[in-house]
């Protein structure tokens, strides 16, 4: 990926190392780079400074059976912000952005009942006056997105880098090594899951704490939840710090035979964080970040527009991200 202002290639490659195990120690980080501890040290708290990066434990809602629902909510202007904070403060919502002059609300969700999804779709948002209209797509299918991380996409991977930070049991790329079971989400293994969610490089001590076991209990835990793939460690980060500004989502058509080779190709491009395959007026719904309008435009013309089978598509450019894996309250995420 190429330099950005102040942004070099060690603090891209430090990305790269923190989406491949974002609780790789700093030694073991700055011994795969060929620099010293207290480089990878000063970089991380730059980085954590300057791009708002953050490391955070995140539920994979589809390895863990839940029913993950896109809400499209038309809003008055007026009441805009105080509708997403709402949404944004709930422990159900992932990803939450303003869209459409800041009239429309785009909210993802994850439900483990019909319950939890009746409650909110059917009950809280219908009785909110400020909400004049409620569109809400069920996400069937993942083509990209989860923990397929967006960043350096496009880029060839430093193998040597990947080689050395994968753990051992997902160096196969292949399924999650155990399934998660319903006894790693007992009481404790929930107070794993709330702390890692606050900060993913937490230390094993906290993790043991909080959950009222032993360190050696605690690391078995973690290992359980990490190995099976249904909790994963992300990079939070602000693209906008290295030049991406435009982020869109694209409500695409396609044409049902051509439907699941249209979301693969989406998934290929590296425009694209996200992409899935949903119920709705539209039957894809993808996430894209580029560098300003005018890649926008080119991207949509000649990567969206030259797919065989695309009917149609509705672009709703992203004008604030309100919620980005964690929320805090004021919409800013914590340093």
């Amino acid at each position: 990926m190429a330099e950005h202002h102040t942004f070099d290639d060690l603090d891209f490659q430090l990305l790269h190392a923190f989406q491949i195990d974002g609780r790789a120690s700093f030694s073991r980080i700055a011994t795969v780079l060929g620099v010293s501890d207290q480089t990878v040290a000063r970089r991380f708290r730059r980085l954590t400074a300057e791009m708002e990066l953050r490391i955070v434990g995140v539920r994979d809602a589809e390895l863990l059976g839940q029913d993950t629902w896109m809400l499209r909510l038309r809003v008055k202007p007026d009441a805009a912000d105080a509708v997403a904070h709402a949404l944004a403060r709930r422990s159900d919502t992932s990803w939450i952005g303003l869209t459409s002059a800041g009239t429309e609300i785009v909210c993802t969700t994850s439900f483990s009942s019909a319950g939890e999804h009746e409650e909110l779709i059917l009950g809280k948002l219908p009785r909110t006056p400020s909400i004049t209209d409620i569109r809400a797509h069920q996400l069937l299918h993942r083509f990209f997105g989860g923990p397929n991380g967006w960043f350096g996409k496009d880029a060839v991977p430093d193998a040597a880098l990947v080689a050395a930070l994968t753990p051992a049991w997902a160096a196969d790329g292949g399924e999650p090594a155990e399934p998660l079971d319903r006894a790693s989400l007992d009481p404790a293994g929930e107070a794993i899951l709330r702390t890692l969610e606050r900060d993913g490089r937490a230390p094993v001590a906290d993790l043991a704490r909080n959950s009222g076991l032993s360190e050696t209990a605690a690391r078995r835990r973690l290992d359980q939840l990490l190995r099976s793939g249904g909790v994963y460690i992300d990079a939070e980060f602000s693209t906008e710090a290295i030049g991406y500004t435009s982020h869109a989502m694209l409500w695409v058509t396609a044409e049902p035979r051509a439907l699941d080779a249209v979301g693969r190709a989406l998934a290929r491009q590296p425009e694209v964080a996200a992409v899935f395959a949903t119920t709705g007026e539209s039957n894809l719904t993808a996430v894209v970040i580029c560098r300003g309008v005018a890649e926008l435009y080119r991207y949509l013309n000649r990567s969206v527009g030259r797919l065989d089978g695309v009917q149609r598509v509705e672009v709703s450019p992203v004008l604030r991200r309100i919620k980005q894996l964690t929320y805090e309250d004021g919409g800013r995420r914590r340093p």
